[in-house]
């Protein structure tokens, strides 16, 4: 009898290790543009841009996100400044609470703003999801991609934004918050484009403006004693779309543009060979057992399929570089089989 109930759990034991080895390919799903991650409770919760309402996905392991639960989990009213074209959807637990902040307008892209709705449910899946209003600061000018972090118990709000009152420039920006749904102070521009190629966004001669440079969907990484900003440069509609990054000690003043430094080349761009174009708009995620480090990010699969319908997520491990900077290597190919994130 020892030996039969010693070989069941042998068994059970072998089961289990082959469940945690299992694999996935990407795209993790057919599409989805900017994909966000955050790992809680134990359960996985993925969203991204809908265009129309915030949805929000849930499970064990990111390997399984094609069959996972989808919750639409708010919508907005009709007729207001936020009911159309919302945006990179970003789901957060501060303070206690979770807080979905996204990007959007009333049909006129010039109205673009940020948003965030609040949910005191320990699953973000359930519960109530309260509209809390604007996120932004005195200027109220045009802003997308809101990300948030806590740096030195501080909370710290990143985003991409117009500088003046007209399209032609999208800057990133910073500012510290009174709390999850308040900008206090002045916002800060620690980023522009600068090098070539971030410079990548003719539009057509037909179009106004004909030209935007992009600076946006900005996600900070902090290892160490350093933070690193990782941002999306190039329009989305060309196939230049690629990762910049900017670096910052963390003992130096968050607020002040001089604190960063820019990496004048990519971390993370196109792959003609393996047929990845547009690699951008990404987040980071731990797996469920902290020990390894995720970056996930939409890609189109040909050249020319621009920002619509055919970005589609993708997820692969990244590691550390000797001076503690990221490498996040290279675009993995479609259908090249990848072990899922450790600890499910």
């Amino acid at each position: 009898m020892k030996k039969i109930i010693t070989g069941c759990l042998l068994m059970l034991c072998s089961i289990a290790a082959m469940a945690q080895q299992k694999t996935f390919t990407n795209p993790l799903l057919p599409s989805g543009a900017d994909p966000w991650v955050i790992h809680q409770g134990g359960y996985y919760y993925y969203t991204n841009s809908t265009g129309k309402n915030l949805t929000i996905w849930k499970t064990k392991n990111m390997a399984d996100l094609g069959t996972a639960e989808k919750h639409v989990v708010w919508e907005p009213p009709a007729g207001t400044k936020h009911s159309k074209e919302l945006w990179a959807p970003e789901l957060h637990y501060l303070r206690g609470k979770w807080y979905m902040y996204f990007a959007a307008d009333d049909g006129d892209n010039n109205n673009h703003r940020m948003y965030v709705v609040e949910n005191s449910s320990a699953d973000p899946t359930k519960g109530t999801w309260t509209f809390k209003g604007q996120v932004g600061d005195a200027t109220d000018k045009w802003a997308i991609d809101g990300s948030v972090f806590e740096h030195k118990g501080q909370l710290y709000m990143i985003w991409s934004g117009w500088e003046g009152d007209y399209n032609g420039q999208q800057d990133i920006f910073i500012a510290k918050m009174k709390n999850p749904w308040t900008i206090e102070g002045k916002r800060s521009k620690i980023s522009g484009p600068l090098f070539d190629w971030e410079k990548n966004g003719d539009l057509g001669k037909d179009s106004n403006p004909q030209h935007v440079n992009v600076n946006e969907g900005p996600e900070i990484l902090i290892h160490g004693n350093k933070l690193f900003l990782i941002y999306s440069a190039s329009g989305c509609w060309t196939d230049f779309y690629a990762l910049g990054m900017l670096t910052a000690s963390g003992n130096s003043n968050l607020l002040d543009p001089k604190s960063w430094k820019k990496s004048d080349k990519p971390v993370f761009q196109r792959n003609v060979e393996k047929s990845v174009y547009a690699p951008g708009h990404n987040s980071f995620f731990k797996s469920a057992d902290g020990k390894e480090d995720w970056i996930i990010y939409h890609a189109n699969s040909k050249a020319g399929q621009g920002c619509g319908g055919f970005r589609s997520p993708r997820m692969q491990k990244f590691t550390w570089n000797a001076d503690g900077s990221p490498n996040f290597g290279d675009p993995v190919a479609e259908g090249v089989e990848l072990k899922a994130p450790s600890g499910n």
